[in-house]
């Protein structure tokens, strides 16, 4: 284990230091000592005026490396008053560019850094030996429990699935043991589990999905009709189009399945949401029946196993990986490369993007190669890479805004939809702290036009993370306030919120395989009345690779050691009073928060805690959602970290 000491040096002198505008920190090399690395947080200067002034560091240096650190006060491009400080900015841009490249993954999908593997990473990006320690904790004993089953041993009961939960239990993940065959907890998960971003209001039924009133009228209130229910904003509706024709992969010769269906929801009187009709492909036929819950038990089961499990791949692929961690990264890199360190809208962002470069290589290197999680899907890599294409086409800046999201889903008054009551409390929050800082530190419109790093910064984005697809609503540049600020609170929002929404519920909800799994064996019913228990467990992955996706969901929902809160800033970026104070509000309105949500939580029978800022919501990613592999834990780090 690597030991670290903590210091803090004074340097004294009793010169005028005559106007103070760059700091040079050089470490010094150890005569007889192997080379180390140091890690400088900030240097407080008092002058021989009694001028303060903060220099943030916040990186690691190592041996004959200079740093030279401004001021902590965020200045813009258009407000740099010496000849210095602007060459200095430039040099730091050139220098930034040099060390932070665009890679391409495939046509059609957003681009990622350039960076294979950890070890090319500065320093201050990557990951913390202590989270590296905890995460091999957590490994040690994944590969005990992999020790439990035996390549190609099937499932023989459903009870049998549950010894597998004796290392490892939550309190929801047992609900989910013993509530999965429920229609309504089937519907509560649309809403608050891992994928809350599918479901929509329904007015008027898709051609392709003929359900009539004959088929769902008991399943409706008396008296009623599904015309009349859909006119009063009662149905819903989850189509899964985006998977149509995508080919599965093989495991030992055989084909893997997967659907690409349509889900009919309705809102009950009681404020449930229960599915009542269930078409398991696009195109209705004789062999792609639409399921009720009067069929056969089995046939309901397996028909709402199948619709879940392709919600599980849409939800792993699209809303966790490829909506906060790769759009992440692209956030990342564009501000690594457009913005000095000095610019106030890296002061504001950087604290929100810890170890995305670190974590998302890894996601690459271990999640999506060969054995790993996703790859083990039934769509693999070729599969995933097609879906991820698919989505980002028709991908809109509006279906990031949560606000705008929910509208367009038509989902502003459907009841128990704790994840949208709590999304749109926090996208409130950081909006209003964004719209303060950007407010503070730009005086017009004219000067958001002025600032050619923020609007390099935009179009970067623009075209590295959206491919310039114009048509999707996606600004390639700002020219308002309000726009700087909408498009910041995004980021923060998906950074932060979004992905504790998609990723903190995963054992939770998806390692209990009966309620759906990436893999499934059989393919769906064509006709009613065929099935059995035998067939559902049938249906089921492998004992080995059930363990393997629990495991996986185990590890991705896993808590850093190494993580601070939403509105918590380790670094002090800021030496301004004023974005101080916008700080402290944003904190004080996150504590009012979790307050409130403790509360309602205490009265649920299914709490909401995902979106809690205290303890849940946090700025960094979870590391342990790309560390599942000894081998990279047994190499020696070229440097510390």
């Amino acid at each position: 284990m690597l030991a670290y000491n903590t210091g803090v040096y004074k340097v004294k002198t009793s010169s005028s230091l005559g106007k103070l505008l760059l700091v040079k920190v050089e470490k010094d090399p150890y005569l007889f000592l192997p080379e180390d690395e140091w890690y400088c947080s900030k240097i407080e200067v008092t002058t021989p005026e009694n001028e303060e002034i903060v220099f943030p560091c916040y990186r690691w240096l190592s041996r004959g490396e200079v740093a030279e650190l401004r001021g902590g006060k965020g200045v813009t491009f258009m407000k740099e008053e010496y000849p210095l400080l602007l060459n200095h900015r430039k040099e730091e841009l050139k220098y930034k560019r040099n060390s932070y490249h665009w890679a391409f993954i495939d046509d059609g999908l957003l681009h990622i850094s350039h960076f294979k593997d950890v070890f090319e990473l500065l320093a201050e990006v990557r990951l913390s030996m202590s989270e590296l320690e905890h995460t091999h904790k957590i490994i040690t004993l994944g590969l005990e429990m992999e020790g439990l089953a035996e390549p190609g041993t099937k499932w023989n009961r459903i009870e049998d699935i549950k010894n597998i939960f004796q290392l490892k239990k939550t309190n929801m993940s047992e609900y989910v043991s013993e509530h999965w065959k429920e229609d309504d907890f089937f519907g509560f998960q649309f809403l608050n589990g891992t994928n809350p971003n599918v479901i929509k209001r329904c007015s008027i039924l898709p051609l392709n999905f003929p359900v009539t009133d004959e088929m769902v009228k008991p399943f409706l209130e008396t008296g009623t009709t599904l015309k009349q229910e859909m006119k009063e904003g009662n149905i819903f509706l989850c189509d899964q189009k985006i998977m149509d024709g995508i080919p599965t992969r093989q495991k030992d010769g055989n084909p893997l399945y997967v659907a690409a269906g349509l889900c009919l929801f309705y809102k009950n009187p009681e404020g449930k949401l229960l599915p009542i009709a269930i078409q398991l492909y696009q195109q209705p036929s004789e062999q792609n029946p639409i399921f009720l819950p009067s069929d056969l038990e089995t046939d309901w089961l397996l028909a709402k196993l199948f619709f879940r499990s392709s919600d599980l791949i849409q939800h792993q692929i699209l809303h966790h990986l490829m909506h906060t961690h790769y759009l992440a990264e692209v956030f990342t890199v564009a501000t690594l490369r457009c913005f000095p360190t000095i610019h106030p809208l890296y002061k504001l962002l950087i604290p929100h993007f810890r170890f995305t470069l670190h974590v998302n290589i890894l996601v690459r290197r271990l999640l999506l190669s060969p054995g790993g999680a996703l790859s083990e899907s039934s769509l693999g890599v070729e599969g995933l890479t097609e879906l991820m294409r698919r989505d980002l086409s028709q991908m809109s800046y509006r279906s990031l805004c949560l606000p705008e999201n929910i509208k367009e889903r038509g989902l502003e008054s459907i009841p128990n939809f704790y994840y949208r009551d709590d999304g749109l409390k926090l996208w409130k929050c950081l909006n209003g702290f964004a719209k303060s800082m950007v407010e503070y530190f730009y005086s017009s419109d004219s000067d958001v036009i002025k600032d050619i790093e923020l609007q390099d910064w935009i179009n970067e984005i623009f075209t590295h993370g959206f491919l310039e697809h114009d048509y999707l609503g996606f600004p390639s540049c700002v020219n308002t306030i309000e726009e700087v600020t909408k498009f910041i609170t995004m980021v923060i929002f998906r950074v932060s919120v979004q992905h504790a929404a998609v990723n903190n519920g995963q054992y939770d909800y998806n390692s209990w395989a009966p309620n759906g799994s990436l893999l499934l064996c059989t393919p769906p019913p064509a006709t009613k009345g065929q099935s059995s228990m035998q067939t559902f467990l049938e249906t089921l992955p492998d004992v080995d690779d059930s363990v393997n996706f629990m495991l996986t969901a185990r590890i991705l929902s896993e808590k850093c050691t190494d993580v601070f809160l939403l509105g918590e800033f380790q670094e002090e970026h800021f030496d301004e009073p004023r974005p101080k104070e916008i700080i402290k509000a944003l904190q004080v309105d996150l504590h009012y928060l979790r307050e409130e949500i403790a509360a309602r939580n205490s009265q649920l029978e299914i709490p909401y805690t995902y979106l809690n800022p205290e303890g849940q919501l946090a700025q960094a990613k979870t590391i342990q959602e790309s560390s599942y592999v000894p081998q990279y834990l047994n190499r020696e780090p070229t440097k510390p970290v």
